[in-house]
């Protein structure tokens, strides 16, 4: 038997946690898992020379790009294997989740699993149809790849080092690489905790909104409408509307195995499409891991004091 291709595992995070825990668990001899932080953590250092395949990557202060950015392409350049994964800390990775990636290239190519955004807050948890919409359907049906977990070799990418040099000047790291790799997503779903306090979950519309309209500007376009059209059907024929709204994300969860209740806000949430759209595409900046972000074009990005 072939022995298995070597990933480099790319986990960008502010310290050692349990996810690091868990993906160090399913490396393979060949296989190396870089755990990025923004600066020298001397317990990450130890921790992760501790483990077998684990190396600690500091990536330093983003200057025209997100952390988030800034620390994938650090994760990148210092990655030995060819074959990468990008990961987050905020979700579990279970026995299998790695080697379910290892195959999935091998299959499929380029491959992402799908994100299944759960609020931490009473505001982020009457939004989730939106991001069962947005964040989990178009994503499947689309094949947009999702950063927190997705495979891919560094040959599918067209003009590597000209990918990492635009990564340091944008926000959103996934979006960029749409724009690149083409991929396929898996059906397999992994849930996200997201927000916290009303003003996290403001801040992370707004991110939302600014990634699809410099990177997907037709989709901004089509959600526009789409949600236009949604507003005014609810406004005329309530009663119908809530039924179908309702129905409809039920439906929706079911698809993707989300055991929620908040496909009961399917209705109220249609009738804020067009306000939340507007907002997203109002707010001049954003907050997003610690840092204010002024993202005025794709490759335009300002960080500025809190």
């Amino acid at each position: 038997m072939d022995a298995p291709t070597p990933i480099a595992v790319i986990l960008p995070t502010t310290g050692w946690n349990d996810v690091c825990e868990q993906i160090a668990d399913q490396l393979q001899p060949d296989d190396e898992l870089l755990v990025v932080c923004d600066e020298f953590h001397e317990s990450v250092a130890d921790r992760a020379e501790a483990r077998d395949g684990v190396r600690s990557i500091v990536a330093g202060e983003p200057e025209d790009c997100s952390g988030k950015a800034n620390a994938i392409a650090a994760g990148m350049e210092a990655a030995d294997a060819e074959r990468i994964v990008w990961t987050d800390d905020d979700f579990s990775h279970p026995s299998g989740w790695l080697e379910k990636l290892r195959i999935d290239y091998d299959r499929r190519g380029p491959t992402s699993e799908l994100p299944v955004f759960v609020g931490r807050d009473p505001l982020a948890a009457v939004l989730e149809p939106t991001h069962a919409i947005s964040g989990t359907l178009a994503v499947s049906l689309a094949n947009i790849p999702w950063g927190g977990s997705l495979v891919f070799e560094r040959d599918d990418l067209d003009d590597e080092q000209r990918f990492l040099d635009e990564l340091r000047q944008t926000v959103s790291d996934d979006g960029l690489l749409s724009e690149h790799v083409e991929f396929t997503t898996i059906k397999r779903p992994r849930h996200v905790e997201i927000g916290g306090s009303t003003r996290e979950t403001l801040e992370n519309q707004a991110r939302f909104v600014k990634i699809v309209r410099y990177h997907d500007p037709t989709g901004t376009a089509a959600q526009g409408m789409l949600a236009a059209v949604l507003t005014v059907a609810c406004l005329l024929f309530p009663l119908p509307m809530l039924a179908l709204t309702t129905l409809s994300m039920a439906a929706i969860y079911a698809a993707f195995g989300i055991h929620r209740w908040t496909f009961l806000a399917a209705y109220p949430v249609a009738l804020a499409a067009i306000p939340l759209l507007v907002y997203g595409l109002a707010r001049r900046t954003f907050v997003w891991g610690g840092r204010r972000y002024r993202w005025d074009g794709k490759f335009d990005v300002t960080i500025e004091p809190l």
